[in-house]
């Protein structure tokens, strides 16, 4: 009986542990999620000044390059795919997969393909689909930069010297603990957003001129632009990773208080079982007693 209660109480301390854990591990997930929507704000403003002036850019190449100059088939197509390193993420990886191969599939050619996250390159793998580069997953907003800036340190090297058509992959956080796989053509721009652009309305009433070297402007801004939708793409997939490891771990705090409860029960009832047999031995053992001085008195 004892080592019964014993096994229990291990059971019960054991539980109790790993909810702590999932506790502290589901802090660490909230936190995350703000810092890395907190960057993705930060952007804004940055984008802002971009736009203005790839607008003004913009303007001078739809009056100056023919539109059949711009619209030529890609030499190169490639994706950029962000997933996760780490476990405790439901579908997170498959999940983005299954748009990445949906939509490649259907494009010319065989595509360069760029994974961030060890486990999505695993998972892309097993369905037929090689990266031809893998980056690890940053671990903070501070290692995001340095690892954009090594993609687009890579990228105009394939990408530069060629048309290319580049698409980035990621989940998407949709507010509280909810995500959705997403996909972007980076380049070549748009043509609606590249129109829209052009027609942007400057701020103030004195209108911008572009002087100097037109082109190299516009790939600086162009650089820009991709640095910024990475980042985004970055940014929002860990905050989509950390969305994911709030929700596992809110199933596993429901399940392991489910279980403690049980086991509380559990342990109880058999306490209450164990209680009421040493009570009716100890009764027992006191009517037989009472029975014996009875018949006989003298204790002989």
């Amino acid at each position: 009986m004892r080592a019964g209660r014993t096994n229990f109480r291990r059971r019960i301390s054991s539980a109790e542990d790993l909810r702590a854990v999932v506790h502290t591990m589901k802090a660490l997930a909230a936190s995350s999620i703000g810092q890395y929507e907190n960057s993705v704000r930060s952007l804004n403003d940055y984008y802002r000044v971009v736009e203005l002036g790839l607008s003004v850019c913009l303007r001078a190449v739809e009056r100056d390059q023919p539109a059949a100059q711009r619209n030529r088939e890609p030499a190169v197509i490639g994706a950029v795919i962000f997933g996760s390193d780490q476990g405790l993420v439901g579908q997170f990886n498959e999940l983005v997969a299954e748009l990445v191969l949906a939509t490649l599939r259907k494009l010319p050619g065989e595509p360069l393909v760029w994974t961030v996250g060890e486990r999505l390159n695993a998972r892309l793998e097993e369905a037929g689909l090689v990266a031809d580069r893998l980056f690890a997953v940053p671990g903070s907003v501070q290692a995001i930069t340095p690892l954009i800036g090594e993609i687009q340190l890579h990228s105009e090297s394939v990408f530069g010297a060629a048309d290319a058509q580049v698409y980035v992959f990621y989940n998407r956080p949709l507010g509280g603990a909810g995500y959705e796989p997403s996909m972007r053509q980076l380049l070549p721009l748009d043509e609606f957003w590249r129109r829209d652009l052009a027609t942007l309305r400057w701020p103030t009433r004195l209108l911008p001129e572009l002087l100097g070297d037109q082109p190299g402007t516009l790939l600086a801004l162009i650089r820009e632009y991709l640095f910024i939708s990475l980042y985004r793409a970055c940014a929002e997939s860990l905050a989509a990773e950390n969305a994911a490891r709030l929700a596992a771990m809110e199933r596993a705090d429901k399940n392991i208080s489910e279980m403690l409860e049980e086991l509380h029960l559990t342990f109880n009832r058999e306490r209450q079982r164990v209680i009421d047999e040493e009570l009716f031995d100890v009764i027992s053992g006191f009517e037989s007693l009472s029975h014996r001085r009875a018949v006989d008195p003298g204790g002989s």
